[in-house]
């Protein structure tokens, strides 16, 4: 396994403990600390899904066009970190939204050209295996980041501003990892990526038309994690009680499963790995709204959403980083996380608006119905994509 991709896997994973320590208390803080409504918050769940998009694709270029994606990933952690610590300075709907789009826009164009430069340090036939590895890091500090969340919590109640300094600190030691030590390599075997123009067209091409189409589609169907949580929340005593914690069901289920999914993926077919794993989802929609409560039920849905998390984030990366050229790889992985990025987007508010208009349970039925007739359509679309 290359060195700089477990360089980037400590850097990632050094930055999901910062991220997911915020994100763990960000639904409570948000409707309990601000008193923000339910659509309100699907807003705020949107921006932190989608607002990446606008600059997805400027990341992952300026990576190819300056064959040092290093400076580029860089600047987006750098970004992100100075996030946490402006979280100090929120109570208000529009304060904590411009915050949430700052940390997410940073979170737009780092990655890109990290996932290019892991692609660019692996070998082709292990591409799944090496952003499995990455995403199993990346994850383990994700788990870890609700616990130390709760831990503070626990000993400082309500104490949101510690939690907040403490994420700043951890951001800041994982910005040092990436400068001082992850290789200033050149990437795309010393080619420019391509001009603008020609890049447009390419991504309009054939080759990722359809794979563009399919994520999505289904992206569109992939429901906020915070919504998911919460849902689970006003179901049953255990998951209120335990609410910072869920996302460390969800994060440990990613974590086991991410390196043996990319290891599948690239035995079977990284299409059909992405396919099973919004399978999965859909399962896990089913059990969230299921109207028995407790912690089996719970930890069912937590670890049928990590499944689906690690059979498609890295997997959909590796697929669609062979269906371009090796000098626009960051950009062709781009395309797709943007795709993705403004589908969740839309996802988040409508989701929103269905649980004001329907209810909680009605709202995930009608999800779970129509990514039941999305993922046949989606298999269509990335049949024989992979040659």
């Amino acid at each position: 396994m290359a060195t700089t991709v477990i360089l980037l896997g400590i850097v990632s994973l050094l930055t999901d403990v910062s991220s997911e320590m915020v994100n763990a208390v960000l639904p409570l803080y948000l409707t309990a600390e601000i008193g923000i409504g339910l659509f309100a918050y699907g807003f705020v769940d949107g921006v932190y899904q989608g607002v990446s998009a606008f600059v997805r694709i400027l990341g992952g270029y300026a990576g190819d066009r300056a064959q040092r994606p290093k400076w580029v990933a860089v600047f987006g952690y750098g970004i992100s970190a100075l996030s946490r610590i402006a979280m100090l300075w929120t109570g208000t709907l529009a304060a904590v939204t411009a915050v949430v789009t700052a940390d997410r826009l940073g979170k737009g164009v780092r990655t890109a050209p990290r996932d290019a430069m892991i692609a660019d340090a692996s070998d082709p036939s292990n591409l799944g295996r090496s952003f499995g590895v990455h995403r199993a890091l990346d994850t383990f500090g994700a788990a870890a980041g609700p616990m130390v969340a709760f831990a503070l919590l626990w000993a400082v109640p309500r104490g949101y501003d510690v939690i907040f300094v403490v994420s700043f600190a951890v951001a800041m030691v994982g910005v040092a990892v990436l400068l001082l030590f992850v290789p200033n390599r050149k990437v795309g075997g010393g080619k420019a990526g391509l001009p603008l123009k020609k890049l447009m067209r390419a991504i309009a091409g054939p080759a990722l038309r359809r794979p563009l189409i399919a994520a999505g589609l289904l992206g569109l169907l992939t429901v906020g994690d915070g919504f998911l949580y919460l849902s689970l929340q006003r179901r049953d005593d255990f998951a209120a009680a335990m609410f910072p914690l869920l996302y460390v069901g969800t994060n440990l289920a990613y974590l086991v499963l991410a390196i043996p999914f990319g290891r599948l993926a690239d035995r079977i077919g990284r299409a059909k790995v992405f396919l099973g794993g919004h399978v999965l989802l859909l399962v896990a929609y089913g059990f969230a709204a299921a109207p028995i409560g407790g912690w089996a039920w719970t930890i069912a849905s937590l670890v049928l959403l990590g499944a689906f998390y690690a059979a498609s984030d890295g997997v959909l990366a590796a697929l669609v980083s062979r269906l371009v050229p090796a000098e626009s790889r960051g950009t062709g992985i781009a395309s797709a996380q943007t795709v993705v990025a403004l589908a969740r987007f839309a996802s988040s508010l409508l989701f929103g608006a269905l649980w004001v208009g329907l209810g909680r349970q009605e709202a995930l039925v009608v999800v779970a119905v129509a990514l039941a007739v999305a993922i046949p359509v989606g298999g269509w679309l990335l049949r024989g994509v992979e040659r």
